[in-house]
């Protein structure tokens, strides 16, 4: 596509009206890959679906959890995928054939698992009431370390702060834990309210700092590392200024970790279920607790910018598209996927150079030669010459950077690797695992892969069954175990009132 053509970079850079909405069962997470063609949701029924944004169908299905899915997590190459259940496991998939590469469980249902930056290796995981974990999967048998909930205290020699907080540090727990964008440091949060930097060599808390007085629920780091946001049950998004990580001469007691900005609806005093950067950072997104509007502010001055409006239904989840100003969101009840976009205009003068748009029907004037019949013996000449003509396929026509703007370059510069990378024919690897920008997924020629909309439908709370019959295994077999025995309990407790004694029609 021709960027300059399209001119969807002098549009604005935020999402106005809901342009899409796709749907696969019931979506409960979503999460867009790096390069941002393709979109992974999770499903109440433990499936993974992976959406081509290109022609908005499923790419691909993954089957191997048996419960909701709570967390989703891509590698940088984007052959991998993490994904996370309340299941108490969490698998990571090879989509070059859609297998389990490796399968890890734990004590306790997993809230967020992300992995590595930059390596596939390693993968951070939150549980459910208990502590965070750092997971080494580098061995066929999986290492898991224990990641600190205590916050750096500073040194005093009063005894009775120092017992009061030793209390204190004992009932937090670590609610969510993320990578710093080098990969070097871990960010996690409490149930009170602390943000930790963890040094994932030595496990050690460097530096911590109290964001706020609850429990923090969400944090989200831009693309660049830059700016860290955090969402809290005190109704308030926070917008921090993060440190440069990965400077060698790093020292843990300069570190600051300021506050920019606080997002809030100080009018009706909302909650938050789920918060959203903008690539460059310059906007923040959010969905609300029992409302169907989406927040966006200005990240530089934090004044609202747009409420967007959709469906009539909550939602969970937001996603911002890494590269576009799109954002995608699932609904809690119905679980479609909703996408809002910029709408952009339609330029018919792409056509045809000499094409000009009117704002009126206008008579037209034809031209004296307009549509004059050329003999035959002329045309044959024109065609002659124009294969004569020498036609430059190596090199683009040249054009000063300066013309270009930034998404041209962008595009140009992506293009320009892909092709390298296509060019490659064994792509760097490291333990098995790709590590560079190489990987496109296989296209499935297999209708069965893509479902219809009500391939799912709802039997009892925190139950989903298939509607068709050709599929006889049930998503939920403990359930249908269970249903199964109150159907029988049911029944002989029917005939056991009648006497033993069953009627004959």
């Amino acid at each position: 596509m021709n960027l300059l053509l399209s001119e969807d970079y002098l549009l604005q850079d935020y999402p106005e009206h809901i342009t899409n909405t796709i749907r696969s069962g019931h979506a409960t997470c979503l999460r867009f890959n790096r390069k941002g063609d393709y979109l992974a949701s999770g499903r109440v029924d433990g499936t993974v679906v992976v959406w081509d944004l290109d022609t908005m169908g499923v790419a691909r299905k993954l089957r191997g959890h048996s419960r909701s899915i709570s967390s989703l997590s891509w590698s940088r190459c984007g052959r991998y995928l993490l994904s996370a259940c309340q299941g108490w496991k969490a698998i990571l998939w090879d989509l070059q054939d859609g297998r389990k590469h490796r399968e890890v469980r734990f004590k306790a249902p997993v809230y967020i698992a992300e992995l590595h930056p930059w390596k596939t290796t390693h993968f951070v995981a939150s549980i459910y009431e208990d502590q965070a974990l750092l997971v080494d999967i580098t061995d066929p048998v999986d290492v898991k370390h224990v990641l600190p909930s205590r916050p750096k205290r500073p040194e005093t020699d009063d005894t009775k702060q120092r017992d009061k907080w030793a209390k204190e540090d004992d009932k937090q727990m670590t609610t969510v834990t993320i990578y710093a964008a080098s990969g070097g440091h871990i960010l996690s949060a409490t149930s009170k309210g602390w943000i930790n930097i963890i040094d994932t060599t030595t496990l050690e808390v460097i530096f911590s700092k109290k964001a706020c007085g609850s429990v923090v629920t969400t944090l989200r780091l831009n693309s660049s590392g830059k700016i860290l946001l955090a969402n809290s049950q005190d109704r308030i998004i926070r917008s921090l200024h993060m440190p440069n990580l990965a400077s060698p001469d790093l020292d843990p007691d300069t570190i600051q970790l300021p506050e920019e900005h606080k997002f809030q609806d100080v009018v009706n005093r909302l909650s938050w279920n789920h918060i959203a950067l903008s690539p460059t950072a310059e906007y923040v997104s959010a969905s609300t607790y029992n409302n169907h509007e989406l927040y966006i502010w200005e990240r530089n001055h934090g004044s609202l910018v747009r409420m967007l409006e959709g469906p009539k239904e909550e939602q969970g989840v937001i996603e911002w598209h890494p590269h576009r100003a799109l954002l995608a969101a699932c609904g809690l009840e119905t679980g479609r996927i909703n996408i809002w976009s910029v709408t952009s205009p339609q330029k018919w003068s792409a056509l045809a150079p000499d094409f000009a748009e009117v704002e009126e029907n206008e008579i037209y004037v034809e031209r004296e030669d307009e549509f004059d019949v050329h003999p035959q013996e002329e045309i044959n000449k024109r065609r002659l010459d124009l294969e004569d003509e020498e036609v430059d396929v190596l090199y683009a026509e040249q054009q000063s950077d300066e013309d270009l703007p930034a998404e041209a370059i962008d595009y140009l510069v992506s293009s320009f690797h892909d092709a390298a990378s296509t060019a490659t024919p064994t792509p760097a690897s490291t333990n098995g695992l790709t590590t560079g920008p190489v990987f496109r997924m296989p296209i499935l020629y297999d209708l069965g892969e893509s479902d219809s909309e009500e391939e799912f439908i709802a039997v009892s709370t925190g139950t989903m069954r298939r509607r068709s019959p050709g599929d006889s295994q049930s998503v939920d077999l403990e359930a249908d175990a269970a249903m199964a025995e109150d159907r029988v309990s049911t029944s002989t407790k029917k005939v056991a009132a009648k006497g033993g004694r069953t009627r004959r029609r």
